[in-house]
């Protein structure tokens, strides 16, 4: 088992974007967040806070064409964080499912920590967006995320009405999987039959 301190730190420039990401995979949820999309902060937030992984987010971005730019960069950093902070990735659970409600919303993600990134995304929203947060940037978000993380990630809105309540179930759901997957096995050896990840 790694006794290291588990962190990753990104600095990606593009002339779209310019993102700051430090992830503390074992620290208390504590984060520090700052998109310029309000309502992307909050679920940000709720992502830290319920994975237990601490995390600084700065990210100055074109958002005056729209937010497209902004999540998805923070979603390829964010992976690339959480990628770097776990390293090799031995001794880890490695697989993690959440259920998480949210009111009348019911959402779930099973996921994988495995280096084979895919994304399987079954979720509908009625509206464009909340604030300015484009709703079908949910998806780009976690594309991104998954892919860059080196994770194998499926999320399934199972219901719901509300979109605010929509979004954030299935942010949490994924915190819930991620926290899991993340934390140690018991004997500290690798979960695979290849003997690496």
């Amino acid at each position: 088992m790694d006794n290291t301190m588990r962190t990753g730190e990104v600095i990606r420039k593009t002339l779209e974007t310019d993102i700051y990401i430090r992830a503390e995979i074992d620290g208390k949820g504590i984060s520090e967040i700052d998109t310029g999309i309000g309502f992307f902060d909050h679920m940000l937030t709720a992502l830290s806070k319920h994975s237990g992984i601490s995390m600084t987010v700065k990210v100055k971005g074109d958002l005056h064409v729209d937010c497209h730019h902004t999540v998805e960069d923070t979603g390829i950093a964010l992976g690339q964080a959480i990628n770097q902070a776990l390293g090799s990735k031995s001794g880890i659970v490695r697989y993690g499912t959440a259920y998480i409600p949210m009111d009348e919303s019911l959402a779930m993600c099973s996921l994988d920590i495995s280096n084979r990134p895919f994304l399987v995304f079954n979720c509908e929203f009625t509206n464009q967006s909340c604030g300015g947060y484009d709703l079908c940037m949910t998806e780009e978000f976690f594309r991104a995320f998954a892919f860059n993380a080196g994770i194998t990630m499926h999320i399934n809105l199972m219901y719901g009405t509300n979109d605010h309540h929509k979004a954030e179930a299935v942010y949490k759901a994924v915190a819930h999987a991620l926290k899991k997957a993340c934390s140690y096995n018991s004997d500290g050896s690798t979960l695979s039959t290849k003997g690496v990840l």
